[in-house]
């Protein structure tokens, strides 16, 4: 190995292999379902919970708002890089803390009446869950960036995505069944022992070593991760990339379920191809994704992958002139799911790679907030432009709108590429 390689750069056969099948790949994929499974225990499934209780549609809404950590966590992310716990070091002593405390908090909310006269437990437990689970992510996110080399990035996204879809599977499918087995109070322990268990692997994890320039106070932590990203050449025009880059496939999934109904399909055939056969298939696409980032490189793989994007959409574009045919559909969903799982594998590796070691937490918290924008704001308006221009038509503009990211790519690559070490962390 060279002493140096360029960011962005693809590994040897024999290294990628090695890093495939290294331990640093097996604690991607278990933290991602670590910080998987509390998502939706404090939201479809505290949402059924709550509506066996007999609480009102309107309050049962308002609980939405409890998911606001999600959103906010970049507000005290500066204190995951400023402290350092006294025990397992700065990545893994959070990382355990956040996951006791989340176990707690799901044996809270497990002791809870979920009744219009007693919810104030169920909330006061369920903004603990949620705090504690941003608080989760955050860490999980500073600990795969400062744990894998920039290569590793994208399969170490995948398999962390994967295992965090794993996890919402588990949480919601399995908390639901367990429920209706045993009871939602049952249910919520038997989570709570599985985050415990989660603990297991950030004990036997490596902790990253400390980078060289770390914030000393409070206030660098704050202020540095904003005045490096920002002094970079190109840093605006890396944020709009960010924005754009899965903008078109994000306004089209928004819309599918809604379009798959309008032209014919049942619920079932919905379930069964959309639902569990296209789970699969963003997982075998994120995998697949993450494997030929090692060999192909990042920049080869954003482009492979976003035109990949832009042409699964025009597959709807065909189901809607041609309805009907459930092999269309499965087709349709195979190759929309898997481009769009390899995507998201290469764009999240990218993304990890724009951060600095010294204050990770921080930088990646800003960033993956800012990802959610065209999420909530700019998918806000497709019902409205689907409903206006027709669903082909809708379906083309969703794939056109990819473009301007891809113009953006090959500048922001170059913006964005600089020296790094060759020798991944160990």
């Amino acid at each position: 190995m060279t002493a140096s390689r360029p960011k962005f750069a693809p590994l040897s056969g024999r290294e990628a292999l090695a890093s495939v099948f290294s331990g640093r790949m097996l604690v991607a994929l278990l933290m991602g379902f670590s910080s998987g499974l509390p998502l939706l225990l404090t939201g479809s499934v505290l949402q059924a919970w709550l509506s066996d209780g007999g609480v009102d549609l309107a309050r049962i809404g308002l609980f939405a708002l409890i998911g606001l950590p999600y959103t906010l966590k970049f507000l005290w992310s500066p204190l995951f890089d400023r402290y350092t716990p006294p025990l397992l070091g700065r990545r893994r002593g959070w990382l355990a803390l956040t996951q006791i405390v989340l176990a707690g908090g799901l044996l809270l909310l497990s002791t809870a009446q979920p009744t219009a006269d007693h919810l104030w437990l169920v909330l006061v437990a369920g903004l603990l869950v949620t705090f504690f689970s941003a608080s989760q992510d955050i860490v999980i996110d500073a600990y795969r960036r400062e744990s894998l080399g920039e290569a590793e990035l994208g399969l170490g996204s995948a398999l962390y995505v994967n295992g965090y879809r794993i996890g919402m599977l588990l949480a919601g499918g399995g908390g639901l069944i367990l429920a209706d087995w045993l009871s939602f109070e049952a249910m919520y322990r038997i989570m709570a022992m599985c985050m415990i268990a989660c603990v297991a692997v950030t004990l036997f994890a490596a902790e990253p070593p400390l980078p060289e320039g770390r914030p000393r106070t409070l206030r660098e932590a704050v202020v540095m991760p904003f005045r490096d990203y920002f002094s970079r050449h190109g840093a605006w025009l890396i944020l709009a990339f960010i924005l754009l880059y899965k903008l078109g496939d994000t306004m089209a999934s928004a819309m599918t379920t809604p379009f798959y109904l309008d032209i014919g399909y049942t619920k079932t055939e919905i379930g069964t191809v959309v639902k569990l056969f296209g789970f699969w298939a963003t997982i075998a696409g994120g995998t697949l994704g993450g494997i030929w980032i090692l060999r192909a490189g990042t920049h080869r793989a954003l482009w492979l992958f976003g035109i990949g994007q832009m042409v699964s959409t025009l597959g709807f574009v065909v189901l809607a002139c041609y309805p009907g045919s459930i092999a269309g559909l499965a087709v349709v969903v195979a190759v929309e799911n898997l481009t769009a799982g390899m995507g998201t594998a290469a764009f999240v590796g990218f993304m990890a790679a724009l951060t600095d070691r010294r204050f990770t937490a921080t930088q990646y918290a800003l960033l993956s907030s800012l990802t959610g924008v065209p999420r909530v704001l700019l998918a806000a308006p497709t019902g409205w432009m689907a409903q206006g221009l027709g669903w082909p038509v809708f379906f083309l503009f969703c794939a056109l709108i990819a473009i301007p990211g891809l113009l953006l790519l090959r500048r922001v690559i170059a913006m964005a590429a600089g020296p790094v070490a060759a020798q991944p962390p160990k």
